[in-house]
């Protein structure tokens, strides 16, 4: 079985009390638990995990380099996540990048985002169904790629 990364950055493991009236109410548990299903339909496992420093994030990269696609929400590193960045371009999969608010209607500071010109596609303001759906159009890429339909 192939295996997905679904990596989230920083304050997102309190995503449910957090800034309800932005994030909505659902845990990252709860997401977690939706992208596995989701992706268990189409025969891929998952891998998941949060982390609020950029170090860790890294790590994970690393650490699970033999997946075949990555959903990514990177919370504010989006924005001077540099050594992410590094990293996501080592990263030899395709990955989708995930915001859970439209970060263009936003703050101004937040409509730039220095990873996303390195991502196979950007998600952004659908809430947390962005996740699923960024989960199944990479599913959708990967079979692609490998002449799969």
């Amino acid at each position: 079985m192939s295996d997905l990364l679904l990596l989230n950055g920083p304050n997102l493991g309190t995503l449910g009390t957090r800034q309800p009236e932005v994030y909505g109410t659902t845990t990252l548990a709860e997401i977690e638990a939706e992208v596995r299903a989701s992706v268990a339909a189409e025969g891929f496992g998952l891998r998941a995990e949060q982390h609020d420093d950029e170090a860790g994030m890294l790590a994970a990269l690393r650490r699970h380099a033999g997946t075949v696609g990555a959903v990514v929400n990177p919370g504010a590193f989006m924005m001077a996540g540099w050594s992410l960045r590094d990293a996501l371009a080592d990263y030899r999969s395709p990955w989708v990048e995930v915001h859970i608010s439209n970060v263009y209607a936003r703050e101004s500071f937040r409509h730039v985002s220095v990873l996303s010109p390195l991502a196979t596609g950007v998600i952004v303001g659908l809430g947390t169904a962005g996740y699923a759906l960024a989960a199944t159009a990479l599913i959708r890429h990967v079979r692609a790629a490998n002449g799969d339909r």
